[in-house]
């Protein structure tokens, strides 16, 4: 099965090699045909710390880290 890829926004770099990223989705409302936006936190892995508050980031899925960490974040050149 293949690991899923977001698109987000760092929020939060507080933590020691975890990142908080912001990823948005947007869909059509099934009964008011209205363009509605959802937005959801994920906990992604940074190993260096690399990222900083407000960076576009792609992360993927992966093995459980720890309790809420169950995505890492790419590295720039593996985002192609």
């Amino acid at each position: 099965m293949p690991k899923r890829i977001l698109q987000g926004v760092v929020v939060s770099d507080v933590q020691d090699k975890t990142v908080v990223v912001k990823v948005e989705r947007r869909f059509t409302h099934p009964l008011l045909k209205k363009t509605v936006r959802r937005s959801k936190n994920y906990h992604a892995h940074d190993e260096a710390n690399n990222f900083k508050v407000g960076d576009e980031v792609s992360i993927e899925e992966t093995r459980p880290m720890s309790k809420l960490k169950r995505w890492v974040v790419l590295a720039p050149e593996q985002k192609a």
